[in-house]
């Protein structure tokens, strides 16, 4: 399999997988959705009684309208860092799975209302670099009188365990879409509008002929482009054929921001190569 990466931000990526199969096109996606490695918290501790204000010298009550469970689910969602050169697995961490600096991170909360709390005020014990990666998710949002003060630790799972863990998402893929314009069919004026308007960004004219501008835009209509569909218009039925070549992909995917998007790529195809090798081993020693 050939990679050819078309886009690479910071949380979303672009690939057109070539030499490929169906089943290795959905192995990497199946990977990127529950193997990828990822710190999140994990365990959330509230502090109830009284809170001074740092502000206003006033006293609030250590409480919210949300239960907890469910401020302690949006907490664990929030995209934490993730760096593996310094962090593992806490069950194979050389302190035991105590907890520690190599496999935890401890974040705290205290704010005061009349506030939003937003994910932002989550603040890393002792590295600032360790800033969770997305400041403005909300959290809870606190009247006069009402606080929080809530400690959490975030260690390093996969997504086959909880969704908190999940690196990557809206992966998907499909066969390579060939769309040929019928050449009677690619200067007609009447054609060409129609396209325009009913296949939006996926086709454009140029030098007074119908072309494909972005091959991307191709999933959305599937087969339904030129064909004999009721709700096509006339002048669109046929004016095209499109072919689907299952041996090259479209590939696209997107990060929270724990890890990037090259990171999400990079370990993807490390954890589907060492699973390619263990079976290929496995097969091996039954021979």
């Amino acid at each position: 399999m050939q990679i050819e990466t078309v886009e690479m931000g910071d949380c979303k990526a672009k690939l057109i997988l070539r030499d490929c199969t169906p089943a290795l096109a959905n192995a990497l996606r199946r990977t990127m959705l529950q193997d990828i490695p990822k710190m999140a918290i994990d365990k959330v501790e509230f502090h109830l009684g009284e809170v001074m204000s740092q502000e206003t010298d006033e006293a609030s009550e250590s409480i919210t309208p949300l239960f907890d469970e469910v401020i302690a689910h949006r907490i664990g969602l929030v995209p934490i860092p993730t760096d593996y050169e310094s962090f593992t697995f806490q069950d194979q961490c050389e302190c035991g799975g105590v907890g520690c600096p190599h496999c935890s991170i401890m974040y705290s909360l205290n704010k005061t209302g009349p506030a939003t709390v937003l994910s932002e005020d989550l603040q890393p014990l002792g590295d600032k670099s360790l800033a969770v990666k997305d400041g403005n998710i909300p959290i809870v949002e606190l009247t006069k009188g009402q606080a929080i003060i809530v400690y959490g630790t975030a260690v390093m799972g996969t997504a086959r365990k909880h969704v908190k863990w999940q690196a990557a998402f809206g992966v998907g893929y499909s066969y390579m879409p060939v769309i040929t314009v019928k050449e009677d069919k690619a200067a007609d004026p009447e054609v060409i509008k129609a396209a325009l308007e009913n296949y939006p960004g996926l086709f454009e004219e140029k030098n007074g002929k119908l072309v494909v501008a972005d091959i991307w835009k191709a999933p959305d209509f599937g087969k339904g482009i030129g064909a004999d569909l009721p709700d096509t218009p006339d002048v669109l039925k046929d004016f095209a054929t499109v072919d689907w070549d299952d041996s090259e992909f479209l590939f696209k995917y997107e990060t929270d921001g724990s890890l990037t998007a090259q990171q999400v790529l990079d370990k993807a195809i490390e954890i589907v190569k060492a699973e390619a090798a263990d079976v290929s081993a496995q097969i091996d020693a039954l021979a």
